[in-house]
């Protein structure tokens, strides 16, 4: 039941707003100055706070200033009888989600507070999600052929530098990505990724650069492509080796004047973007075969980021397996399963040529068609191998 907290030094305000919130089945808490419901954020998690701004001891503004710092997450409407235009854009420069006057209108009350707990409920799930793939891009291993593109990652990801991260299909080159992004100082801006060769062709500049409508047949209104998207943030070009040339060309145009134009249009668009690129493709032999231009080699590959085959780093097997465990059993909501020594001797010396990728799906495997503990025999049986 979402949780509302009323700071009013009124308290038939006060009142009043507690019956009405009560009537539309949230749970309503009261303070009635400023300190007090200080206090009450402190010890309790609120969604939402209906606070009033003139009040005796400390002003509704304090109380919102100072929320920032212990209830970052609860969403602040103010409320005043002496509102204007100015008070509630202070309010909400410093933070507040909207504002009302006294006496609030009861439709316009409910759908403020009703579309301030989405609000709350969308920053609650953006931040799960963060924190999950956050989880997901984590680097397993102290191998030093890892330990060597932990390095790379930490001395380059605070740059604006262009990376081109190479190695074999399944082996992590999305993590390095994610990893470049999280450590960079655009992380608070967007990570837009586009997997070049899960596009066709004739698709491939609409994808990058949008289009406008009219442009071609099938297109019925403005598209915004993937550089405008990723403004002020990092786009990371998958498989970057499958690219047509004609849009490599167009690639090649917006890193050197960091602009671009929509397919159709004329108009110039600057965007701020951090180029990535991964591919599983030998780019120098693409452009001996004349399948990329060298030109954009050069322009990505400012950095050289080469993630290393799982046989080649074998060492790091058991710790990416009971990862993984813990990973899935999260998943399943189960206790992870454990794994016998002889079964885990078995499983890392194993030949995975589809790397990372490939382990985990084995995993996953194991802890369905195994007991509590996985076994040497289960791992023969179900590696698939």
């Amino acid at each position: 039941m979402p949780r509302i907290l009323i700071i009013d030094d009124e308290k038939a305000i006060r009142n009043t707003l507690k019956e009405i919130l009560e009537y539309e089945s949230y749970k309503v808490d009261q303070a009635e100055d400023g300190p007090t419901g200080l206090d009450m954020l402190i010890k309790d998690k609120y969604d939402v706070v209906l606070c009033d701004i003139k009040m005796p001891k400390m002003d509704g503004i304090e109380v919102l200033e100072r929320a920032q710092i212990v209830a970052p997450d609860a969403a602040f409407i103010m409320i005043s009888a002496h509102g204007n235009i100015d008070t509630a854009v202070d309010a909400t420069k410093k933070g507040a989600y909207d504002f009302l006057q006294k006496p609030p209108d009861l439709n316009r009350l409910l759908i403020t507070v009703r579309n301030a707990l989405d609000r709350t409920k969308l920053v609650a799930e953006t931040k799960t999600l963060k924190k999950k793939v956050a989880k997901n891009s984590q680097m397993v291993g102290t191998s030093p052929a890892l330990e060597t593109v932990r390095r790379a990652i930490e001395k380059v990801a605070p740059t604006d530098a262009r990376v081109l991260i190479t190695g074999p299909n399944g082996a992590g080159k999305e993590m390095v990505a994610r990893q470049l992004h999280e450590l960079s100082g655009r992380n608070s801006g967007p990570m837009i990724e586009v997997n070049c060769a899960a596009i066709p062709s004739e698709l491939i500049e609409s994808e990058l650069f949008g289009h406008e409508k009219g442009s071609f047949t099938s297109a019925v209104k403005q598209r915004i492509g993937k550089f405008e998207q990723a403004d002020g943030g990092t786009l990371f070009l998958d498989e970057i080796g499958d690219m047509s040339l004609s849009a490599q060309a167009k690639v090649l145009r917006a890193l050197q004047e960091n602009k671009i134009t929509r397919v159709g249009g004329e108009k110039e668009i600057s965007v701020n973007v951090r180029v990535l690129a991964a591919t599983n493709k030998n780019l120098l032999q693409e452009i001996a075969d004349r399948n990329f231009r060298e030109d954009l080699y050069h322009r990505l590959s400012v950095i050289l980021i080469q993630v290393p085959p799982l046989n080649d780093r074998r060492e790091d097997i058991p710790a990416l397996i009971t990862k993984f465990l813990a990973d899935i059993a999260g998943d399943y909501g189960n206790k992870p399963k454990k794994v016998d020594p002889a079964a885990m001797k078995y499983l890392q010396n194993l030949d995975w040529r589809g790397n990372i990728r490939e382990l985990r799906n084995v995993v996953e495997r194991l802890v369905i068609m195994s007991d509590d503990t996985i076994s040497e025999s289960d791992a023969k049986a179900f590696a698939g191998k």
